[in-house]
């Protein structure tokens, strides 16, 4: 069974619209960063970053790495064993 809704026919289709809208204004407001000259970029933050930690947990992640791909490579191998003994059985 449908779901029925109760509505009134005789309102409005659309929210009411309030044309007397002024937006603020923010006086000498430029748009300028506050402090340029001492912040660093985001190549420095990342190098300094990665020069401390990326070394840290390398063995541990390349063994993790080579399990996931032994892992999806076995599948791999046994289905493409399947498809030769598969074209070994057709005859041609």
């Amino acid at each position: 069974m449908k779901p029925t809704t109760t509505t009134n026919k005789n309102a409005r289709k659309f929210p009411f619209v309030d044309y007397d809208y002024q937006a603020a204004t923010l006086g000498n407001f430029t748009g300028r960063c506050a402090k340029t000259s001492t912040s660093k970029s985001l190549r420095d933050i990342s190098r300094d970053y990665f020069d401390s930690e990326a070394n840290h947990d390398f063995l541990s992640d390349a063994a993790v790495f080579g399990t996931l791909i032994v892992t999806a490579a076995v599948p791999i191998i046994a289905g493409l064993s399947a498809v030769v003994e598969l074209c070994r059985a057709l005859p041609f």
